[in-house]
């Protein structure tokens, strides 16, 4: 059965200004009701060049706790390595629909990864106006050379060189979330998989939408992983839920936006928070983004840090096989 893409729909909804009723968002919903307008939330941004580490730390795991997202700026990872990730992602979307199918995930398939439009069913069979292609980029082991385009030739070479230094990113961040919580250094690291940790790359293409106040990118929720590393391009999109209220966030040029995830908060025993966020889509302009999800083997067991609960401090978090929250949490099942 041929799967209908977003991108398509879009060339024909801009052609005769309407869309298609299962895009159109409940009221609760729908960005031009729910979005604080005429303030653009400015979460905190953090330089990582700052030489005072114990600044850094305070800020990360004060964003962290207050927040669950933050900004950062001066991450190590060369503007043109970073041109070179949305170039090649960009020109995967231009090619001709049939070249994109080679890599469309198989139906049927329990894996998230490949070229696609819809991640899970949603309630009233609501649909995002987005398009995306999935891919594990590290370790080696997990990479599958099926879902990495081949066209155009320089995609394999631009994702490599992103992964080498959003690793080092990654890895820093651990440090000092971990440094934050008043442990060791590598023991958030440690406890969600170490060196076995996997880089899922997700590209989402929200092309243009001639109603757009009407439909959601992609709708509420948190992300199920550790972190969440994103790289967004130039056009606004991305809100965040705070203090029960929508609001769109500061684009900043090469920064990188960091997301808090479920795992961390459960690690954390709640002192970090996952962040509420979602994706709006533009009228004439196509919106992308390049989230990292920095996900723990499906076998990994996490809870709550042994020296974070216990002196009357109760786990507020079951301790959970990864797999196993993400088959509960993509099933609605109660955790």
């Amino acid at each position: 059965m041929e799967v209908e893409r977003v991108q398509a729909i879009s060339k024909l909804s801009m052609s005769i200004n309407t869309i298609p009723y299962e895009f159109i968002r409940s009221e609760n919903e729908q960005p031009a009701i729910t979005t604080v307008h005429g303030e653009i939330l400015e979460v905190p941004t953090i330089d990582l060049n700052d030489p005072d580490e114990e600044k850094l730390v305070s800020l990360i795991a004060k964003a962290g706790s207050e927040w669950g997202l933050f900004q950062i700026v001066n991450h190590g990872i060369p503007s043109e390595v970073i041109n070179n990730l949305q170039k090649v992602g960009k020109e995967f979307f231009e090619l001709p629909q049939e070249e994109k199918e080679v890599y469309a995930k198989p139906q049927g398939s329990k894996t998230v990864e490949g070229y696609g439009t819809q991640l899970q069913r949603e309630l009233e069979g609501k649909k995002g106006w987005v398009d995306h292609l999935f891919h594990r980029i590290w370790p080696p082991s997990v990479i599958n050379d099926r879902f990495w385009p081949m066209k155009p030739p320089s995609y394999r070479e631009a994702n490599e060189q992103y992964t080498i230094y959003l690793r080092k990113v990654a890895d820093k961040l651990f440090k000092w979330l971990s440094l934050g919580l008043g442990l060791e250094e590598d023991a958030m690291k440690a406890a969600i998989g170490g060196d076995d940790l996997e880089y899922l790359l997700k590209i989402n293409y929200y092309p243009p939408c001639p109603l757009p106040d009407l439909v959601l990118g992609v709708v509420a929720h948190t992300d199920m992983s550790t972190l969440t590393l994103l790289v967004p391009n130039e056009v606004p999109g991305l809100q965040v839920s705070r203090d029960g209220q929508w609001y769109d966030v500061k684009y900043i040029p090469n920064a990188l936006i960091v997301h808090i995830s479920d795992q961390i908060e459960i690690f954390s025993n709640g002192k970090y928070k996952a962040v509420l966020h979602r994706s709006t889509v533009n009228k004439d302009t196509t919106r992308m983004s390049w989230p990292v999800f920095l996900e723990p083997p499906s076998d990994q067991v996490i809870g709550p840090h042994p020296k974070l609960t216990g002196n009357g401090t109760l786990a507020k978090y079951k301790s959970k096989k990864y797999g196993e929250y993400v088959y509960c949490k993509l099933n609605k099942i109660p955790q």
